[in-house]
């Protein structure tokens, strides 16, 4: 429904559907239901006795195509858990959203239900039940919202949100945001458990205040009005009239909040509640404590004298219903009294000082809140329903306005609607007349909610726009749901409404510009009084397509003749504007005629029916206007001097036409590029006509000196991302500014040849030395723009490609450059060592194998020639750039790009890895020092500790994400050894001196990344070892899957150590170690040992990250964890030779005989581990000779003859302990033979080594025969 003054009542809000009714029924369906609407228009619930039904918004394309929005049923069924209540007041409140990116939709929205019963409900959109409680033994009356109100005026007081309950004697108030927090919290909790499938946990009772209403006869509305405080004035009159003469007044106004209730006896009640207090009228304390005690006596009394025999039998009965607590009673402060009248139902205004109210003699009463008095009465309105809109002043209203600087105002209108008389009114406030009138349906319902979002506050409004309707009419014969829109100039006066008619004009000459009349629309528009209207009204003709040129300049120009007749009346700026508009649509015009003379379509007749489209719409555009006017003089098609003098006689400044000039070049730089001779002479031919005319160049200009024109042309070439059309542009304004006529020819003969002009050019003057400087890079940009514009292999991450500009790449700082190549080089996804030998320039083709595979795929050749040709244009951008891309350089920004990148998406570990892999390839340690330090504090060291702390609680063994942590970890230690080797090398190697290339000294902006890195402070080089210590431990631990808490292998001194800056000096642990810890160590060491060897022998076992390409030597795999571990327990206080005989035992346990006696050429004491063999020897012949199940018939003999101490010590041996059994005779019988060389002859088990050599070479000797 538009509200504007317009009789007519449009159907512009949603249809509703609903199940039929059935045919015989006299009265419509929805007048015996309790419906209500949600602010957003977004749910609406109609319930009835025991059912109710749920209709959520949902999108749908009718047969025409055309979307709309509709009302479907989403839920329905029965509410009433008891027997005999039914559904008496129904609220829908949408709850907002707490997400920071949520900018004024609500997340969800809960239905409250009162029921007969006095229960009150709260149910989701799905009709689940979320919270019940009884407030009140009587039956809910109704129900009512109040939410957050951003204060207009400095000095409102902010008022809280609230839910009100009203029963027939009592008045129940729940906080909103105790409310908005549990609903959350049983939401949330309905669906974890609905998730689990284990059952709903009683939420605990709300909050609430109950005041009981007491000196009014029957209540059946009520509107809570608020948090107010009284002026000095009233607190004296009101404390001289409660209290008498001699009553004391407090030295501030107590806050009170106010309810209005209406009915009977008297009509209208007004009670304030002070806050804080739990009684608000002094009369009733000593009422309230004598009940209280009377009580508390009887029932003492009861008890002693034996009165309470029933006690138990009323306590079983209690215990059925829930405990209601009795309300705190509140008096009547005053009233207005009508004994014949029953008010109805009362409507709160928006500002909370109106109120409306309906009553049983068909009367509208109007309710000034604050003086609590009728102000305003309407006769004629039986069973009217009221819904109140405030309006904001528009933004276009105060343009022409002296008070524009003031606030937007606000108008309030009351909506009634008369159901008997089947019309709906709309009157200004307070005393204003009636601004619109509908005639609608008779058994229509007008819902208003009166609230918007609950749980909005002063801080989370900030910047949302609420998506909220204020009034809506619901028809129930057609289904439609219509909202209510009343323009602001409604509320103005009479001789301010000069604005409404004027509205009216405005949609009359809407419609006629869809039929292009040229004489009404003139006449409409020459009609319209108010400045603002009239220009939206210039604005809309104007933008129309269908209009013709003629057409748009009459309708201008009698506007423009007839804005200068009313003299200094007119506003300045509206005059303006049509005298520019004239001057462009007769520009347009002449133009128009010198191509279609010249016949022009060949050449641009697709931009000139652009030109002709888009032109009407933005006559101010750069680039069509350019197109329009320049084009075809560049294609060579239309004459360049008359253009130029029409251009002229137009009133445009030189400058202006200069820049659409420019613009319309830079833009079409492809089409410029397919014809280049032609184009630039006319490029160099208009620069010169334009350059000539009056106001172009200065007279006073020498060439010694900057001339603003020429500027012009320079700026708008460092500010295009087209860096050949730049270019050429460049040159030709450079040959422009000294070359004379004769030597133009050359010229265009030299650029289109792609010579280098420099050579030519002698830089006499500022200006020419600048036009050099340009040109060189330009030059430069173009070459890396080549680069940057290389397309990314298929699959690659990156996002778009840069533009590239000099004044980006100068705003970018010192690092630019490297900055926009190492965004490339992720992009493209070029390995680390492939770069370095770009940038070293060693990168070579073997031809004898490109003619062994010529065989191969043409796709293959393909890729090959393209990486060929990326190389090359890479170095030929180093050559332009060899400061700005040095290698230490390029390398560092590619390090810092992947690592910026890892940070994006951590779960691409590839990322870091390569990151650390370019960090690597810097050669200068300075540069690796701060590189290194910034990336351990910036992206590593949280992540680092976060891994630590959980590895220390979760002591599990580790399979989910180890291949990912593992990754992390391994990147972690690469990164603290790179830093703790450029720490030891920077005291031999200076500090390097960057650079950039001179003509890129003027840059500005951020430093790079290099400059960064030089600043950094330097490192405590044992910090950094404890870290690393701790780094490799937890990777060896998720290599392996050992079971350890990391940090418990550390003192206190250790773990306080830990995570702390690197450039800092910290207490680090000293001194022998505690026995324990280093048995603890020891263990760890011991099965990270057992893991390698475990792993090296596991075909199964592969690198930790597949996904991208490692290191040859990573993974469990890798050769050098034996000495890892070794130099590990060196730094742990551990023996190394208890390392190397555990390593020499685990390979013999494996299997791994050869690599077994590699390792004991580096075991100190012998003797032990001869023993550790002796019981490994034992247990391989005792699988051979007893639990082999191919056990041969030598085997059996040898058992026989074997001495019976050997035997016995066989049988006691447990083969079980072998991983790999299977093992030859001969590697046992060398096995063997180093055992005894290890033993001395007066070892105690020397002479069983040798029982052991003897049965060991008999068995062997028998499997031969």
């Amino acid at each position: 429904m538009s509200g504007s003054n317009s009789p007519s009542c449009p159907n512009t809000g949603c249809p509703l559907q609903a199940e039929e009714e059935p045919s015989g029924q006299s009265q419509p369906w929805l007048q015996d239901c309790v419906v209500s609407l949600s602010p957003c228009a977004d749910l609406l619930v109609v319930a009835r006795e025991q059912k109710a039904a749920f209709l959520s918004a949902k999108w749908r394309t009718d047969d025409s195509g055309r979307e709309e929005m509709t009302l479907a049923v989403t839920w329905s069924g029965h509410l009433s858990t008891d027997e005999g209540e039914r559904v008496s007041s129904v609220i829908a409140i949408p709850l907002a959203s707490q997400k920071r990116s949520s900018t004024g939709r609500p997340d969800w929205t809960c239905i409250v239900v009162g029921f007969t019963s006095g229960y009150v409900r709260f149910y989701t959109e799905s009709g689940v039940l979320l919270l019940a409680q009884l407030l009140h033994v009587d039956p809910v009356l109704r129900l009512k919202c109040r939410t957050y109100e951003i204060p207009r005026h400095p000095g409102v007081t902010e008022q809280h949100e609230e839910l009100s309950i009203l029963y027939p004697a009592a008045l129940v108030t729940i906080d909103g945001f105790s409310l908005f927090q549990s609903l959350r919290a049983c939401r949330n909790q309905v669906a974890r458990a609905a998730a689990a499938g284990s059952d709903v946990v009683p939420p605990p009772p709300l909050a609430y205040k109950k005041w009981g209403l007491q000196e009014m006869d029957t209540i059946v509305d009520h509107s809570s009005v608020g948090v107010m405080t009284l002026c000095v004035f009233d607190q004296m009159k009101n404390a001289s009239i409660l209290g008498g003469f001699h009553a004391s007044v407090k030295g501030s106004p107590p806050a009170m909040s106010q309810f209005v209730t209406v009915g009977t006896g008297p009509y209208a009640g007004f009670y304030y509640a002070v806050e804080g207090n739990s009684q608000p009228l002094l009369s009733h304390v000593a009422l309230a404590v004598a009940s209280k005690l009377t009580s508390a006596l009887f029932n003492a009394a009861s008890g002693w004298l034996g009165w309470n025999k029933n006690k138990n039998e009323e306590e079983a009965a209690q215990k059925q219903k829930p405990k209601v607590e009795p309300a705190t009673p509140l008096g009547i402060r005053f009233g207005l009294p009508d004994s014949r009248r029953h008010g109805e139902s009362i409507c709160l205004s928006p500002c909370n000082t109106l109120a409306g109210v309906t009553d049983d003699f068909g009367r509208v009463t109007l309710l000034d809140l604050a003086r609590g008095a009728a102000i305003r009465m309407w006769k004629g309105y039986r069973d009217a329903q009221l819904g109140w809109l405030q309006v904001q002043e528009e933004r276009g209203d105060r343009e022409f306005s002296p008070s524009a600087s003031l606030p937007r105002r606000h108008a309030l209108f009351l909506i009634i609607y008369a159901p008997r008389r089947g019309i709906l009114e709309v009157w200004a406030m307070q005393r204003g007349p009636r601004v619109g009138a509908f005639t609608v349906g008779k058994h229509c319902r007008l819902l208003y909610a009166g609230y918007h979002l609950m749980g909005v506050n002063s801080v989370t409004s900030q910047g949302w726009q609420l998506h909220t309707q204020q009034v809506c009419l619901l028809d129930p014969t057609t289904g439609a749901l219509r909202t209510i829109n009343i323009p602001f100039h409604l509320a103005l006066s009479d001789k301010k409404n000069e604005r409404a008619r004027d509205m009216h004009l405005l949609k009359r000459l809407s419609a006629v510009l869809k039929i292009s009349l040229e004489r009404e629309a003139k006449s409409v528009l020459l009609e319209i009084k108010h400045p603002a209207i009239k220009k939206q009204a210039l604005e809309s003709l104007l933008s129309n397509r269908n209009a013709p040129v003629s057409c748009l300049t009459n309708v201008t120009s009698a506007l423009h003749d007839a804005l200068k007749q009313q003299g200094n009346e007119v506003e300045a700026s509206l005059l303006q504007l049509c005298s520019s508009q004239l001057k462009l649509l007769q520009l347009y015009s002449d133009i128009q005629q010198l191509q279609s003379a010249a016949d022009t379509e060949a050449c641009s007749g697709n931009v000139c029916g652009k030109t002709h489209e888009r032109h009407q719409t933005r006559l101010c555009c750069l680039f069509f206007a350019g197109n329009f006017m320049f084009w075809g003089c560049l294609c060579g098609k239309s004459p360049t001097h008359k253009v130029c003098d029409t251009l002229q006689l137009a009133g445009i400044s030189p400058q202006q036409l200069l820049s659409l000039l420019m613009s319309v070049w830079l833009q079409r730089e492809k089409e410029v590029l397919q014809k280049p001779v032609e184009t630039v002479r006319n490029l160099h031919t208009l620069l010169i006509a334009l350059s000539n005319m009056d106001g172009a160049v200065e007279e006073s200009w020498d060439t010694q000196s900057v001339s603003p024109w020429w500027q012009q042309v320079r700026f708008t070439c460092i500010q295009s991302h087209n860096a050949a059309a730049a270019l050429l542009a460049a040159l030709v304004a450079h040959r422009a500014v000294t070359a004379t006529p004769c030597q133009c020819g050359r010229l265009f003969g030299l650029c289109c040849a792609g010579l280098q002009l420099q050579s030519e050019w002698e830089a006499v003057s500022l200006e020419l030395e600048q036009w050099v400087v340009c040109v060189r890079q330009l030059e430069d940009v173009l070459v890396l723009q080549t680069l940057l514009l290389v397309p990314s292999p298929q699959g690659t991450a990156g996002g778009a490609v840069v533009q590239c500009s000099i004044k980006m790449l100068q705003e970018g700082g010192t690092g630019g450059i490297a900055d926009s190549v190492s965004k490339w080089v992720f992009r493209q996804n070029m390995a680390p060592e492939r770069l370095k030998k770009i940038l070293l320039r060693k990168e070579t083709q073997d031809t004898g194998d490109q003619k062994e595979q010529k065989e191969d795929r043409e796709e293959a050749e393909k890729c090959q020639e393209e990486a060929d040709r990326t190389a090359e244009l890479l170095l030929a951008v180093c050559q332009r750039f060899p400061d700005s891309l040095s290698p230490d350089l390029l390398f560092a920004h590619c390090c810092w790009e992947y690592v910026v990148q890892w940070n994006k998406d951590p779960e691409e570990g590839r990322y870091l890895f390569i990151a650390v892999e370019h960090l690597k390839l810097i050669t200068s340690p300075h540069i690796q020092l701060g590189i290194s330090t910034m990336m351990w504090s910036t992206f590593i060291v949280k992540r680092f500790s976060a891994a630590a702390f959980l590895m220390e609680k979760v002591s599990t063994k580790r399979s989910l994400m180890s291949t990912a942590m593992t990754s992390f970890l391994g990147c972690c230690v690469q990164l603290l050894q790179i830093l703790m080797e450029a720490d030891s090398a920077m005291e031999e190697i200076p500090t390097p001196e960057l650079s950039v290339e001179e003509v890129w000294s003027g840059a500005e902006g951020p430093a790079s990344i290099a400059e960064l890195a030089l600043e950094q402070k330097g490192v405590h080089y044992p910090l950094v070892q404890h870290h690393w210590l701790l780094a490799t431990l937890l990777h060896a631990a998720m290599s392996f899957s050992v079971k350890v808490k990391p940090l418990s292998l550390f003192d206190s001194k250790g773990k306080n150590a830990f995570f702390r800056d690197l450039t800092t000096i910290q207490l680090m642990p000293s001194g022998d170690m505690d026995p324990g810890l280093v048995s603890l160590r020891q263990e760890f060491l011991l099965r990270v040992l057992t893991g390698w060897v475990q792993a090296t022998d596991d075909a199964s076992c592969s690198s930790p990250a597949p996904a991208f390409t490692s290191l040859p030597s990573d993974g469990p795999k890798a050769d050098w964890w034996p000495s890892l571990c070794m130099d590990l327990g060196s730094l742990l206080q551990v023996n190394p030779d208890i390392l190397r005989r555990h390593l020499v035992c685990e390979l013999y346990n494996q299997g791994l005989d050869l690599r077994a006696e590699e390792a004991i050429l580096q075991v100190e004491d012998k003797e032990v581990l001869g023993s550790h063999l002796l019981v490994l020897t034992g247990q391989r012949l005792s699988y051979s000779l007893l639990h082999n199940q191919n056990q041969t018939q030598a085997a059996m003999e040898l058992l026989a003859r074997l001495p019976p101490t050997l035997c016995t010590w066989l049988k006691a041996m447990d083969p079980s302990e072998l991983r790999c059994p299977l093992v030859s005779l001969s590697k046992t019988s060398r096995l063997v033979s180093h055992l005894i060389e290890m033993l001395p002859e007066n070892h105690a088990q020397y002479s069983l080594a040798l029982h052991l050599l003897e049965a060991v070479d008999v068995l062997s000797l028998s499997n031969e025969d």
